[in-house]
């Protein structure tokens, strides 16, 4: 799976700049950046609708956010194997049946064995 690309507020402002300011179609200026057209007008969107605070990004998760998902996720295969080896299982119990046009449902609650 390919990661998705990250681009800094100087260039997203560059681009913008680019796109108000040059003869140049949309089109050629993204395939020169390397970014789909439809980009550079949200980018564009953005600058002029948040002024000082677009173009911040927000969108992608920080080194820190990074390495906390990954510690989480450690930590809950962690608690599964625990909960594994205590035996614990859980099962889904039928509730109630209820039909709905026609079809038959049915509602499950989740019942631990201890």
């Amino acid at each position: 799976m390919q990661k998705r690309k990250t681009f800094t507020k100087e260039f997203k402002l560059e681009a913008v700049r680019l796109l108000e300011q040059s003869d140049k179609p949309a089109i050629e200026i993204a395939r020169e950046l390397g970014i789909r057209r439809n980009q550079l007008y949200k980018w564009q969107q953005q600058l002029n609708s948040k002024q000082e605070a677009a173009l911040s990004g927000g969108g992608r998760p920080t080194a820190d956010k990074d390495s906390e998902i990954a510690r989480l996720k450690q930590e809950l295969e962690r608690v599964k194997e625990e909960r594994d080896i205590k035996g614990v299982k859980t099962t889904a119990v039928p509730l109630t049946r209820h039909s709905c046009e026609g079809r038959n449902l049915v509602a499950f609650q989740t019942h631990t064995d201890q």
